[in-house]
């Protein structure tokens, strides 16, 4: 399996002013490569491979010169990326979906990574040596294991340097005892409720940054856009973001961490985050984007993937209306925290959820012929 490795870059002057002009250079090919391809179906309805945009490259090198200081394969994963947005597109397109996509070019400061396929690059102990553009002082604050397959250098909207390296690694499964499972009910009063009674609180990070982040913005707005007053303020409102994004992305792995290493099956809805988001309550589509949901089911799945442990998903149809111990539909509103049924059970909603959950987590795992006592 890949596991990502993430360290903080911290390149001199000198330096981030060589991987700015690098990634100009990637947008410029990316838009280049973008506008062929676009271009060759509009006029001539010819589809062009990733090959043949990769043979463009030449004739390029000697129209820009500055291409010329750019690593060959970092180039042509500039043109990778076109490639799969167009698949990504026509794949929309074939299953009818509303919102297509198509790829749209890169806007000035908006192409923000580089990417070294197989060779080109060198990790140190402390410096990542990079083709064609030095030596970077990196902080590699734990080992990577196993084989690196490729790296990626990206500039956050702060101006922060990172790289990402993806490495092949073993699975390490961790010692489960016979019924180490559990169904999660992903919620908003809680961030999560465990089959087994347990609750995840919710820390609400947007929420809790939500004033600040409007006084920036107010100031932000104030300013002539473009201005060097203006350029400052975004910098403020961009910080701010930042450390949410990095609160909330802390908090995920943590908890995620600890349900794999708990627990030999999870149990989750398979939930349509982006339709539930689509609502016309905006507080409510704040705190579910604010929740984060998505990212703590696809951090589990990682580390259970490594772990030797399994992620289920299931349906959501029902799973908070039915009772989990006579099966009983009892409807009730969102505002409703308790459920009370008909055969006597009476129980807080989100716990009944959570049972219901892993009822058809093991039922699923059944019918593929995996037991839970087999992990």
């Amino acid at each position: 399996m890949l596991k990502a490795f993430r360290y903080r870059l911290y390149p001199t002057k000198a330096q981030q002013t060589k991987i700015n002009a690098v990634l100009e250079s990637l947008r410029w090919v990316y838009n280049e490569t973008l506008a062929v391809r676009k271009n060759s179906w509009e006029q001539e309805c010819k589809s062009i491979s990733l090959f043949k945009t990769n043979k463009l490259l030449t004739g390029w090198k000697k129209e820009r010169l500055e291409l010329n200081s750019v690593f060959s394969q970092v180039l042509q994963d500039a043109q990778v990326r076109v490639d799969l947005a167009f698949k990504a597109f026509f794949r929309r397109v074939k299953a009818g979906e509303k919102e297509v996509g198509y790829p749209r070019f890169k806007g000035h400061g908006r192409y923000d990574s580089l990417t070294y396929t197989q060779f080109g690059f060198k990790l140190g102990k402390d410096k990542l040596t990079l083709a064609k553009i030095g030596a970077v002082r990196v902080n590699v604050h734990r080992p990577v294991q196993g084989k690196i397959r490729r790296i990626t250098v990206r500039r956050t909207s702060t101006g922060k340097m990172f790289v990402s390296i993806m490495a092949e690694v073993l699975s390490n499964p961790l010692p489960f005892k016979d019924g180490s499972v559990v169904g999660a009910d992903v919620g908003l009063e809680s961030f999560a409720t465990l089959s087994n009674g347990e609750k995840i609180s919710n820390p609400r990070f947007f929420r809790t940054e939500e004033v600040e982040l409007v006084k920036a913005q107010r100031k932000l707005s104030a300013e002539k856009k473009s201005s060097e007053k203006w350029r400052k303020r975004l910098k403020v409102v961009q910080r701010v973001h930042e450390r949410i994004a990095n609160k909330r992305s802390n908090f995920v792995h943590q908890e995620s961490h600890k349900l794999v290493n708990r627990f030999g099956i999870i149990a989750f809805e398979d939930l349509n985050i982006k339709g539930m988001q689509q609502n016309n309550n905006c507080g409510l589509a704040k705190s579910i984007t604010d929740a984060s949901w998505g990212m703590f089911v696809n951090a589990a799945r990682n580390k259970a993937e490594e772990a030797g442990s399994k992620v289920v998903l299931v349906n959501p149809k029902f799973t908070s209306q039915a009772c989990s111990r006579c099966g009983l539909i009892v409807k009730k509103d969102l505002s409703e925290r308790t459920h009370l049924c008909e055969c006597g059970l009476v129980m807080d909603r989100d716990l009944n959820a959570a049972i219901n959950i892993l009822r058809l987590g093991l039922q699923s795992l059944s019918q593929t012929g995996i037991e839970a006592h087999a992990l």
